[in-house]
């Protein structure tokens, strides 16, 4: 009888806790970000991984050694599978999220129905085509998994001197959009921002001043939902000694998981772009690091010099692990001329 009761008060007590940990459910609105935020000042931390993957656009043109879609689709979708597995709800809070550039509507709806229909999550997006604003032409959209995700917010602007309608920016030779949405852990009631880009691989001012417009938006959005923190992945077609990266290191906003995880913790070759020919000359000037994932504010970095050390529960971000994933395996079928980044970090 003793052992009983005990078991009966054990149980009792677990769902007390269970219950002091639920994020209330209130009217999702800014305003009441504050009240909310009391729930997660305990010791509440969850992994959470961050895959950015440029999986070429669905050409009609296909390039020297380059596969048509059907081809290099199962490769994306197997990919993204292998790199979400127990990440997409069924080990909660842990979670993960996507983010992908160049990819069509029709690309976007295969990808979609791949993670759909082989897993027991369900993948929704958020993300629009740029040349119009609904579905025409490439999308830079943020995938997540609705179990453990629960969306808030989202806007997209485009990155020029008119951000708020389909419109090239400066020197651009194409429009380029910036995706984002404000978050909540479902299981903890962390709230956070996701960020996705793709900037021009022409215009050297506007890779520059979209940086500039990026940095600006999210720090807009942060003011609207009290300064949560946020992740920015994406191909920046950019080498860590050019323009838009020294941008985004200038800002003292952000910080490159890259340069967060110890080298020797590091999975997978440097480059993230390696074109369809890489032992060739014919992509050689491109070869190189252009895919990012950024962590920001850098005051709620873990581990930054002259910020709060991991010990500190008032640090947001702890950067864990950081991979690239190769983007061609015996069959010598490039599901890419990109390789996928992976940060994997803890969120508290």
């Amino acid at each position: 009888m003793t052992r009983k009761v005990l078991r009966i008060g054990i149980c009792m007590l677990h769902a007390f806790l269970l219950w002091q940990l639920t994020p209330a459910q209130a009217t999702i609105s800014p305003q009441n970000m504050a009240d909310i935020n009391v729930n997660t000042t305990g010791p509440v931390s969850f992994p959470l991984r961050i895959i950015t993957h440029n999986t070429r656009y669905a050409t009609s043109s296909p390039f020297k050694g380059e596969k048509p879609w059907p081809d290099r689709r199962p490769l994306i979708i197997s990919e993204l599978l292998h790199q979400t597995r127990f990440l997409d709800g069924q080990a909660a809070p842990a979670g993960s999220f996507i983010c992908l550039q160049e990819v069509l509507h029709q690309q976007l709806q295969d990808i979609l129905s791949g993670l759909n229909d082989s897993s027991d999550s369900e993948w929704q997006h958020i993300g629009i085509g740029r040349e119009d604003g609904m579905q025409k032409g490439e999308y830079s959209p943020i995938l997540y998994p609705t179990r453990i995700f629960k969306l808030l917010n989202f806007k997209n602007i485009w990155l020029s001197p008119t951000p708020d309608k389909p419109s090239k920016g400066w020197d651009a030779g194409s429009e380029r959009i910036l995706t984002i949405g404000v978050f909540e852990n479902r299981h903890t009631g962390q709230r956070f921002m996701a960020a996705n880009t793709h900037l021009d691989n022409e215009g050297s001012v506007a890779r520059e001043k979209s940086v500039d417009l990026i940095l600006e938006t999210l720090e807009d959005v942060r003011r609207e939902w009290a300064q949560v923190p946020y992740f920015l992945a994406g191909d920046f077609n950019s080498f860590p000694t050019q323009e838009a990266y020294k941008a985004m290191i200038a800002s003292g906003q952000v910080a490159d998981v890259y340069s967060l995880v110890p080298e020797a913790l590091h999975f997978g070759d440097e480059n993230t772009f390696t074109g369809f020919q890489p032992d060739t000359d014919e992509d050689k000037d491109g070869i190189g690091r252009i895919d990012f994932v950024w962590l920001g504010p850098k005051s709620a970095i873990a581990g930054e010099p002259g910020n709060r050390e991991p010990g500190n529960r008032e640090s947001c971000w702890i950067a864990k692990g950081y991979s690239v994933i190769p983007n061609v395996f015996d069959a010598g079928v490039f599901a890419s001329d990109h390789r996928a980044v992976v940060a994997d970090v803890v969120m508290r």
